[in-house]
């Protein structure tokens, strides 16, 4: 899952209730491209509840999405660019199921007007399965014999041409 390497991803998309799902597949492309398979439905969903809340609720239409990776947290932003949403009233119960599901978040305004509203989650290690012993498994009981060329038993079992007898006390 975590990647060392720090991502960064910019979406600019004018936000309308058909387009909600789209840019949470977008996203969800992202996170697997980075192996953050386990934050997908965490960050897509927080991210849908926001962008269907505005869509509903904004007069503007021009949204920014960006996903900051640092290798411990997913930080993911929303900005809106209408002066005139409040998110304190309008979008007050999206951003109480945000902070219910996310591991932090907040909401800024910027020099323009507009706000972002910020959340992260932090990459937790992937679940854990206790160690059972696994046991061995079957052995061949029966050995399979090499080839051998068609002889007789009985010259298997001959001395070696060449050796005499062996002496009557070393048996």
């Amino acid at each position: 899952m975590k990647t060392a390497v720090p991502c960064y991803y910019h979406l600019d998309v004018d936000i309308t209730p058909e387009r909600v799902g789209q840019v949470q597949r977008i996203l969800a492309a992202h996170l697997r491209h980075w192996d953050l398979d386990p934050l997908v439905a965490p960050v897509c969903g927080n991210t849908g509840l926001l962008l269907a809340a505005i869509a509903a609720h904004a007069t503007g239409t021009s949204t920014t999405v960006e996903l900051w990776w640092n290798g411990q947290h997913l930080i993911t932003a929303v900005g809106e660019h209408d002066d005139t949403l409040r998110p304190d009233q309008e979008l007050r119960g999206c951003l109480e199921r945000i902070a219910a599901m996310s591991d932090g978040w907040g909401c800024c305004a910027t020099g323009t007007g507009s706000k972002v509203i910020w959340f992260s989650q932090r990459a937790r290690d992937g679940e854990r399965l206790p160690l059972v012993p696994t046991a061995p498994g079957p052995r061949l009981r029966a050995v399979r014999q090499v080839p051998r060329s068609a002889r007789p038993a009985t010259a298997l079992a001959a001395p070696a041409p060449g050796r005499g007898r062996t002496p009557e006390g070393a048996r």
